[in-house]
């Protein structure tokens, strides 16, 4: 079946911008359904791109946004566990049979969904677990599917590398939980890359791909790396497991969530694989790409910048 018309769901997101950008790019005619199309403002002008506003965990509504499309797109993810449709059950696996349910019922055969790498119903945390769940209802379906299971994804304006990257700035010394927690981290355009070739891509029907980086890092490893970049280099203290468990616990309580004991959980499996990178496609490495986003916030960097303004101020 020919793929020409597809509804991305979490397409206003980090990742799913990026994919609807590539889809765009390619001709596709994309639905982006979001809550506040404030939100999704970067992907109104795209030629090939509508942008709904709609609430996706209302069946009418779902139902009316996948009814006439090819394939659907399902990104949709919360790493903290909240209240509602915020909440991992709702976000996870409760939306993911809304999705299944509106495909079947209106005939859209193909369905791409994001789980996350280390995904497993018997996993310790319950972002792991609903996730796992979540696969467990796609493979389960009817459904034209592939599942991609990322790793931890950076890229511009990620929330992982650019959140050492402020702590860094702002702190004397970096207090580390976790510090022998693995990761292989994976680029955004090479997720993106990966999802718009699967689309059509008959050999990845009924297929589930991990999406990992050419490097495994140490959490300890990737806060030093992103403060050799910035210029911002700090001693890391890393935290025992029980004050490990303790600082995200603390932090867990903080009106902004940058941790909690759900993540400490999530970080007990290493979160890497053997698997090749699926479709040819070759991974970039987080040294030839983060120096280029933010390479820019170090101290040399800024000097730079307010000389070349200074430069041009002088001139006129």
């Amino acid at each position: 079946m020919e793929i020409d018309r597809v509804c991305v769901i979490g397409g206003s997101g980090f990742v799913g911008s990026h994919i609807v950008r590539l889809l765009s790019a390619q001709r596709y005619l994309v639905r982006v359904p979001t809550r506040q199309r404030e939100r999704a403002k970067h992907l109104i002008l795209l030629p090939t791109v509508d942008v709904f506003e709609a609430n996706v965990h209302d069946a009418a509504e779902l139902g009316n946004l996948v009814r006439g499309m090819d394939a659907v797109v399902n990104l949709v993810g919360v790493l903290h566990d909240g209240r509602g449709e915020r909440g991992f059950e709702q976000a996870h696996v409760a939306l993911t049979g809304k999705v299944i349910a509106a495909c079947e019922t209106h005939g859209v055969r193909r369905l791409v969904h994001m789980s996350a790498l280390g995904a497993d119903v018997n996993a310790p945390s319950k972002y792991q677990r609903t996730k796992g769940a979540a696969e467990a209802m796609v493979r389960a379906s009817s459904l034209d599917w592939t599942i991609f299971r990322p790793s931890v994804v950076f890229g511009r304006g990620d929330r992982f590398l650019n959140l050492f990257a402020t702590l860094q700035r702002l702190l004397p010394v970096i207090f580390l939980g976790s510090p022998n927690a693995r990761f292989q981290p994976v680029y955004v355009e090479d997720v993106a890359a990966a999802y718009v070739h699967g689309l059509t891509e008959r050999s990845a029907y009924g297929r589930a791909y991990d999406l990992c980086g050419p490097k495994v890092y140490t959490l300890r490893e990737l806060v030093a790396l992103v403060g050799a970049i910035t210029g911002h280099a700090r001693p890391i203290v890393g935290l025992n497991d029980t004050l490990s468990h303790l600082q995200a616990l603390a932090m867990e309580l903080l009106p902004v969530k940058l941790l909690t004991r759900d993540n400490y959980h999530s970080m007990k499996i290493d979160n890497i694989s053997s698997e090749p990178f699926p479709f040819g496609i070759v991974p970039q490495a987080i040294e030839a790409v983060v120096p280029t986003y933010l390479g820019d916030q170090s101290p040399r960097a800024r000097y730079r910048a307010y000389r070349d303004h200074a430069g041009r101020a002088s001139a006129r």
